[in-house]
């Protein structure tokens, strides 16, 4: 077994938890901007160290006014937004345990983590979230209080805490220690109920402290971020918290269709997002550059930034070729990144590989994008490149204080102080992932000599062909959902004869696709399916796929299915990973079509 520790920089009293990271920040920088709040009119309201905390006592002293008791459970379902990890550290200052709800949860996934976590408590963003709690409330009979933003229930619980004194707040923060409980964030699923994931103070505080050291040139005093990531995402939430340990500006920003916008009005130094984010990105500014008649030279200047960020890093930059580096500079990339704020150095991706291609491309254009790889089980991210020390298409290195390790199937192994306490009334889950300290991932992966860690597949999707091939999935899928015109790839093949794919169409970027080339741009998501301009664009992005796979690995069929693949439709998760499972059950009859399976009965009734 292969195995790479990283020594941790500093290690934490025993009796520390999350809310001393606020305390200590406001010992520190009580006037230093640690939020900015959009107020509606793309103006950005500073919030210092002092104010949060200030608000956040105050919320505090409300929820133990209402009856929170230390140890209770509260939960928390709303959009990424200022109110919500001001309600997260009222909830530590009180002595509580967050519980995080993803604001698209339908009402059954509400009633299984409600109950499941016994919470007493629950914040809502909105009526419409109420409302899906009214559906299951009769099944929780632990939540005894309901509060809702929208309505400044902050506001009215502030006012409902003045009674209860300082000192019953401070003695209440201290009460968790290290080692103690600090929040359930239930695994999104792929397959069955989601799993609570004990996540201790330790997880937070012990890799808040050593990322800070290890990472100073992104996490530091005067830093600022745009946070537009759920919160309920154990990633955004990690953030949330390092960034206050740092001193780092955090913006909100809940819709994804405004990010742009308010990149250009908050301006932040680095970005937190999935690989998904960034292939928007790139083909949004392609197809933009195509309709202004410019496509061609972006394609250029993409294809120099790739070859210049390869010859750099090797460090053989010839002369011509950074002539040609510094006039793209000029001509296209600055503009990219004067539409992500004009200030943008660094990015965070996590959630699945970025690709080789657009890691060189986002480098030479000047964003460093640091890769990292974690889950909800390690408190975030376990592994991570280091500025100056990136290797494009692995995810980096354990960070201080974390350990990793290839077994001998092929899995990522892991531990250190981030790894979950286990799963919530669940010890055969947990006995079956922490076994002899080593935390099992599920996925597949390969650690260098220096200790830099490649994902190559996830261990339960590895498909088998009646050949006896061993195909991961992810190698395939990745790379098409890079094209704009996928949104998301569905490899398949288990037990059968050859690989193929379920492919579905990207609603925003279809239209502007077509308008570029040639094709009918009312055309819609059905129509498009069967589309030969569509059908061929689709074949050719596999046929790139496929040259870089053996003839086993290939895939020799697809179908451009007619519907699209969303958390909404119930085939990926809020962290967009595709729930295979579920796709296989409601497209059999097109998977079946595709291997000439006959029409399958159930109940003496064929499938339709």
């Amino acid at each position: 077994m292969k195995i790479f520790d990283v020594p941790p920089h500093v290690l934490s009293n025993e009796n520390d938890n999350i809310t001393d990271l606020l305390a200590d920040r406001v010992k520190a920088t009580p006037d230093l901007a640690i939020f900015g709040v959009e107020d509606g009119s793309g103006n950005w309201v500073d919030v210092t160290a002092k104010q949060f905390e200030t608000e956040v006592i105050a919320l505090a002293k409300g929820l133990v006014a209402s009856g929170i008791k230390p140890g209770d459970a509260v939960a928390i379902m709303a959009h990424t937004s200022y109110a919500w990890t001001l309600i997260d550290f009222a909830i530590w200052y009180a002595g509580g345990i967050g519980v995080a709800i993803y604001e698209t949860s339908a009402p059954a996934q509400i009633e299984w983590i409600l109950s499941n976590s016994e919470s007493v408590a629950l914040w809502v963003e909105s009526a419409d979230q109420e409302v899906r709690f009214d559906e299951i409330k009769h099944n929780t009979p632990t939540v005894k209080q309901v509060w809702r933003i929208d309505r400044d229930d902050t506001g009215a619980l502030t006012r409902a805490g003045v009674g209860i004194s300082d000192s019953e707040i401070e003695t209440r923060r201290h009460l968790a220690k290290l080692a103690d409980l600090s929040t359930l964030i239930y695994t999104s699923g792929t397959t069955g109920l989601p799993k609570g994931c004990e996540l201790t103070h330790q997880g937070f505080v012990e890799l808040s402290r050593n990322a800070a050291i290890e990472l100073p040139q992104v996490l530091h005093e005067g830093a600022s971020t745009l946070l537009f990531l759920p919160l309920a995402h154990v990633f955004a939430r990690f953030i949330s918290v390092i960034a206050i340990h740092a001193g780092v500006k955090v913006g909100h920003q809940p819709d994804a269709r405004n990010v742009a916008t308010a990149m250009q009005s908050f301006h932040p130094n680095w970005l937190l997002a999935v690989p998904r984010v960034f292939e928007k990105v790139y083909n949004s500014a392609e197809q933009k550059a195509e309709a202004g008649g410019k496509g061609k030279i972006f394609r250029l200047a993409a294809d120099v930034a790739v070859k210049w960020s390869k010859k750099s890093e090797a460090g053989k930059v010839g002369l011509g070729l950074a002539i040609q580096h510094k006039i793209f500079d000029i001509l296209v990339y600055s503009k990219l990144r004067d539409a992500m704020g004009g200030r943008v150095e660094y990015a965070v991706s996590g959630g699945g590989p970025l690709g080789d291609r657009l890691g060189h491309f986002f480098r030479a254009v000047g964003l460093t994008v640091l890769e990292g790889y974690g889950m909800t089980e390690t408190t975030a991210p376990a592994t991570i490149g280091r500025v100056g020390r990136i290797k494009i298409g692995k995810v980096g290195q354990p960070l201080p204080g974390t350990g990793v390790a290839i077994a001998d199937d092929g899995e990522i192994l892991m531990r250190g102080f981030n790894i979950l306490r286990g799963y919530w009334k669940n010890e055969k889950a947990t006995s079956e992932t922490i076994i002899d300290g080593w935390l099992h991932s599920g996925d597949i992966g390969e650690l260098d000599d220096d200790g830099y860690l490649k994902i190559t597949g996830r261990k339960k999707e590895l498909l088998i062909t009646a050949g006896g091939k061993n195909v991961a999935p992810a190698p395939l899928e990745d790379p098409l959902r890079a094209n704009p015109l996928i949104a998301q790839a569905v490899v398949i093949g288990d037990n059968q004869p050859f690989i193929a794919a379920l492919i579905s169409l990207d609603p925003e970027m279809l239209p502007i696709w077509l308008a570029n080339n040639g094709g009918n741009t009312s055309m819609t998501i059905a129509e498009a399916a069967n589309s030969p301009i569509v059908l061929n664009e689709v074949q050719r992005a596999i046929d790139q796929v496929n040259k870089t796979v053996s003839k086993a690995e290939s895939i020799r069929k697809f179908v451009v299915i007619s519907s699209e693949l969303t958390e909404a439709s119930g085939h990926v998760t809020p962290s967009l990973k595709i729930k295979r499972a579920q796709v296989m059950k409601d497209f059999a009859p097109i998977i079946d079509d595709i291997y000439g399976i006959p029409p399958r009965t159930v109940d003496g009734m064929k499938s339709v």
